[in-house]
């Protein structure tokens, strides 16, 4: 490892940093603007400049790998002067209009214009003015702000896997934009503006809504997708201003979908802030009693087998268990929490989670997606199997539907066929798993979500066990299932499933629609054919006004997941929790609380009195509650059911990534998003194998 000399201390550093990384391990800050620990080194900027004895001129310290017996300076007036000058520059053609700019309190070129501005500039000529461009309805633009860092190019790049920004003429006329006017559609597009170091990129639905300084700061965790991103909730009042992300190596690094970005807009619409009682076929408003009482009065003296109870993809793990417990104490076997009727194994959680773990991609060396589309499902994900795919030695193979996943990849079949041709080795693709050191199969719920999803489950664990992706020795476990639901995996690890005799959710709806279920409890439930509940009695527990609500004959008004403290179980098996940040509006309740009180008035009072006891509850239910954060490995097992699969291709389940829960169908932002990106492709040619946009 190469020795150098960083203002009088001498250090050893590992091969291959540059000078600034190799700055930061000595708690050394060095300004900067175009550099980013995400992305390719670009050295533009120039605002990093230290000096370097016996060099001809000041480097770049981003650029500049270390070498033995360098001697740098970072601080003397030497380069505090170079820094000056720089920033002199930058400044000639910015606007100077940071008392109107979004980016105010939280824009780099603020800050370091504090240390390193002047009071006055030397320049006479005017200003260049660049014009503006239309990203779409989440990017605002002010283009003359921009400093050419590159960023944003390198983001969308790279990471978004989408090259539609460049630098168009040169020189002092340079810009950044669009080679041809379009908006800018990917999924990750809002991390724009958090990588720009000024305000040339802004939020569009944020814009001058707010300041940072008058926000309250939580950190919590996105539940509308089952990725668990981490993330922060900046709140006024009893307001969400905006979500924006938190570092995770572990899960999302540091992006967030356009998503979990920005539909916290549809948090205030479409709001259940009172209990509602059907009444001559109008939902009426009621008090909690009258609520509680007009359940009460349909389940008192109903046997276990006429009630049911199905949760849903927003429930959180203290409400699931409370349900749960509610259920067993009128002796109903009638619960599920898979909506979509995914043919997932209760007994086997290794069949149900993401084994490898999402930090895992890294390493994989072949990679082999079935039934899914990381893009619109997971685009966290998806962005981190792109990241491996540029990395390189690693092949990827799609058994389903077509689609632009950012990278290239081997089609292998529409339908499930393929499978059995993995497991017998006559695909080409076989090969090329079982060479693999630490290779992986991506389950996703396009595949599980059908009548053969059984036997399409048992014929990807022969895959997995066949192909060496069950390594005991190493501990790799290359078995993932992918879901697209934050109450998923932690509904499984309840077992929240049905018990001896009891239905699922097929069996739930007809058995309601053939009156042998005459009361079905749905806890936020909104993905299901309510027309088969018509002659049921239907009581909905959730935050918005959505498909459950409307079949409801009493609604109970919950807490949305920035108004509680609540656990959830990621895709992974990781156990994470959300903060409050806003109080529920209304007399709307957290959802675990509603559910004690009316185990209550049911006369089966469910003993846990706070938060704090429901949670040593989740902890006695399943151990994995007590480790936060962390990942404890599930035994292998024999999951899925011998069979054929059939010949249907396979699709992802969603169409609309903006539109996926109760949430984002309210959000005006994601509508804007539906109007701009998914109507205009309906219909679209998909086209060729290329499927990504690097050769």
């Amino acid at each position: 490892m190469p020795k150098l000399t960083i203002d009088g201390q001498e250090v050893e550093v590992e091969g291959g940093l540059t000078i600034l990384q190799a700055c930061e391990q000595l708690g050394i800050e060095i300004p900067r603007f175009c550099y980013h620990e995400r992305l390719s080194i670009s050295g533009n900027c120039r605002m990093c400049l230290v000096e370097m004895e016996r060099a001809p001129r000041a480097i770049a310290s981003c650029a500049m790998p270390v070498a033995e017996g360098m001697v740098i300076h970072t601080d003397n007036e030497k380069v505090r002067k170079m820094r000056r000058s720089v920033m002199e520059f930058l400044l000639i053609n910015h606007p100077l209009d940071c008392p109107v700019c979004d980016q105010g309190g939280e824009c780099d070129l603020q800050d370091l214009a504090v240390a390193y501005g002047v009071d006055r500039g030397r320049f006479q000529e005017n200003k260049r003015a660049v014009e503006d461009h239309d990203y779409g309805p989440l990017i605002s633009t002010a283009m003359t702000r921009c400093i050419h860092c590159t960023r944003c190019i390198r983001f969308i790049n790279e990471i978004g896997g989408m090259p539609v920004l460049g630098g168009v003429f040169r020189s002092e006329n340079l810009e950044i934009g669009t080679y041809v006017a379009q908006a800018i559609d990917s999924e990750l597009s809002g991390n724009l503006v958090d990588v720009c170091p000024v305000g040339a990129l802004t939020s569009k639905p944020y814009a001058f809504r707010a300041r940072s300084w008058e926000l309250r700061k939580t950190e919590s965790v996105d539940v509308l997708d089952a990725v668990g991103s981490n993330i922060r909730i900046d709140s006024r009042g009893s307001e969400v201003m905006r979500i924006v992300p938190r570092i995770n190596e572990d899960v999302n690094e540091e992006w967030i979908s356009d998503k979990t970005r920005h539909a916290c807009d549809g948090l205030r619409r479409q709001r259940l802030d009172t209990p509602y009682v059907r009444k001559d076929g109008k939902l009426v408003p009621a008090t909690w009693g009258e609520a509680f009482a007009a359940i009460k009065d349909k389940i008192q003296g109903k046997a276990g087998e006429k009630i049911a109870a199905i949760s849903g993809n927003l429930a959180d793990c203290e409400s699931v268990l409370l349900l749960k417990e509610l259920m067993t104490s009128v002796k109903s076997p009638n619960i599920d929490c898979r909506q979509d009727g995914a043919a997932l194994d209760p007994a086997h959680a290794a069949g149900w989670r993401f084994n490898s773990t999402i930090a895992g991609i890294d390493e994989a060396d072949a990679i082999l997606l079935v039934g899914t589309n990381p893009r619109l499902e997971a685009p966290i994900i998806n962005a981190r199997i792109r990241k491996r795919y540029l990395a390189g030695g690693v092949k990827i193979g799609v058994i389903g539907e077509r689609a632009d996943l950012t990278y290239l990849y081997e089609h292998l079949a529409d339908d499930p066929s393929q499978l059995k041709g993995i497991v017998n080795g006559r695909s080409a693709f076989t090969k090329v798993l079982t060479a693999a050191a630490k290779p992986m199969i991506i389950v996703g719920q396009g595949a599980l979500a059908r009548p053969d999803g059984a036997a399409i489950l048992a014929m990807c664990r022969k895959i997995a066990e066949s192909c060496g992706m069950i390594d005991d020795k190493t501990g790799w476990n290359g078995f993932n299932v992918l879901h697209t639901a934050a109450a998923r995996v932690g509904g499984l690890e309840l077992g929240f499933v049905p018990g001896d005799g009891g239905r699922d959710v097929a069996g739930i709806l007809d058995g309601a629609e053939a009156g042998e279920i005459e009361v079905v409890y749905l806890l936020g439930a909104d993905e299901i054919d309510m027309a088969k509940l018509e002659t049921a009695f239907v009581v909905y527990q959730g935050h918005h006004g959505d498909t459950g609500a409307n079949a409801a004959d009493v609604i109970l008004p919950g807490a949305a997941y920035t108004e509680k403290n609540a656990t959830y179980v990621n895709t992974e098996g990781r156990v994470q929790q959300t903060r409050l940040a806003v109080f529920p509006p209304g007399e709307a309740k957290e959802d675990w609380a509603i559910l004690r009180a009316l185990s209550e008035h049911l006369g089966r009072k469910i003993p846990a009195d706070s938060l704090a006891e429901v949670r040593e509850r989740l902890v006695t239910a399943n151990p994995i509650f007590g480790t936060l954060g962390t990942i404890q490995a599930a035994a292998w097992g024999d999951f899925g059911t011998e069979g054929n699969p059939g010949s249907e291709p396979l699709t992802s389940p969603v169409k609309n990534f903006y539109m996926t829960d109760p949430i984002s169908r309210c959000s005006p932002t994601m509508t804007a998003c539906t109007r701009a990106f998914v109507t205009p492709s309906e219909g679209g040619d998909e086209g060729e194998e290329g499927t990504g946009t690097d050769g």
